[in-house]
């Protein structure tokens, strides 16, 4: 046998094959007295921090700039633009743009759609903290 063969390392396909036989971890379970018929369709569009803050934010506000955001959350402009656009495409803000002078100018608002959808997000949370205290 040559010493080549004797430091053979595992393959990608084996490592992932490895991987693959692991037990998941458990991800976290909504007690039984929480769930509801939407359930299925829980938004995780919604649940990331950065885009549950600016239609929060905008629940509250008729509209605000994309500056107002950026400086609300603190993100960088890459940042906040493509969570915005994730929300756009959704149809949950819309966003109008114009010129101030010569700078373009941004503006978001909530829809009646992504007031619908986090009011049915709020709603979700409100009942796991509910079921969560009682239990």
């Amino acid at each position: 046998m040559s010493n080549k063969a004797a430091t053979h390392k595992p393959t990608l396909a084996r490592r992932e094959e490895t991987v693959t036989r692991q037990s998941p971890a458990k991800p976290f379970s909504v007690p039984v007295a929480a769930r509801t018929s939407e359930d299925a369709r829980f938004d995780r569009l919604v649940y990331e921090r950065v885009r549950l803050g600016i239609m929060s934010a905008l629940a509250v506000n008729e509209q605000l700039t994309f500056n107002e955001l950026k400086a609300l959350f603190e993100v960088s402009d890459g940042n906040l633009s493509a969570h915005a656009r994730k929300l756009e495409e959704a149809g949950y803000i819309a966003c109008s743009k114009s010129f101030e002078g010569r700078r373009p100018k941004s503006e978001y608002r909530l829809t009646a759609v992504g007031r619908k959808a986090l009011y049915r997000y709020l709603e979700h949370i409100e009942a796991v903290i509910k079921a969560t205290r009682r239990a």
